[in-house]
């Protein structure tokens, strides 16, 4: 079945199967795949299935529909292509269904082939988020189980947190924390707002145990479970 592998810069989100003939694409939460970011257009493109394919189509949106870097109005999909709005990428994977395998004819043995030695495969440690100062909810401590863990206000984010200042704004998604093999990386999806060790967020880093994050005036601590 053709899917969609929906991404936020590096960190994958989530798989979308296609499993009906239209998808809608846009900031408000009538669209079949809500992008929760100020700069997407509120209805931004569809993904739409005529003749047997695929195809993308932008929908007059403001900051453009992107096919592998390049800006269209409309184009046809092939597997691996990446439909771009704004920070977030769409790949299109259309894999084909498996040939069926011959009846092994009465009597025949099958060739028994040894299984490939697979190479160690490196373990994350299991980490967490526990919150030191200004909580936006009951929970004290979020563990980081998923590929992509998103700090934010959105019904999307997995941690919530309080904004700061006079009128109590912040960005519907301030960071994300993706899991790999060799450790956490905290990246910013609103560039400066959260800070990291008391430094505003500008680039995606390694996370360390004992590292503090302040995301608007909640305050949590990054560590690594023993």
């Amino acid at each position: 079945m053709p899917k969609l592998l929906l991404k936020f810069e590096a960190a994958v989100i989530k798989e979308i199967k296609l499993d009906k003939p239209v998808f809608t694409v846009g900031r408000k939460s009538d669209n079949d795949i809500v992008l929760d970011h100020p700069t997407v257009s509120g209805h931004h493109c569809k993904i739409y299935s005529a003749g047997g394919s695929w195809f993308v189509e932008d929908l007059n949106s403001t900051n453009g529909t992107f096919v592998n870097g390049k800006r269209v109005l409309k184009a046809g999909l092939r597997k691996n292509d990446a439909v771009m709005v704004v920070k977030y990428s769409l790949v299109f994977s259309d894999d084909p269904v498996p040939a069926a395998q011959s009846p092994q004819k009465t009597g025949e043995k099958a060739e028994q082939k040894p299984e490939p030695e697979l190479p160690p495969q490196k373990i994350t440690p299991k980490a967490c988020l526990e919150v030191l100062e200004n909580p936006a909810g009951a929970r004290k401590e979020f563990e980081l189980a998923a590929l992509s863990t998103y700090i934010g206000k959105s019904s999307q984010a997995n941690i919530p947190y309080k904004a700061g200042g006079l009128f109590g704004s912040g960005p519907d998604l301030a960071a994300v924390i993706t899991m790999r093999p060799e450790g956490y990386y905290l990246t910013p999806v609103k560039e400066g707002y959260a800070k990291h060790n008391s430094n505003p967020l500008t680039a995606r880093l390694l996370l360390k145990d004992d590292d503090i994050l302040e995301v608007g005036s909640t305050k949590f601590r990054f560590f690594i479970k023993k």
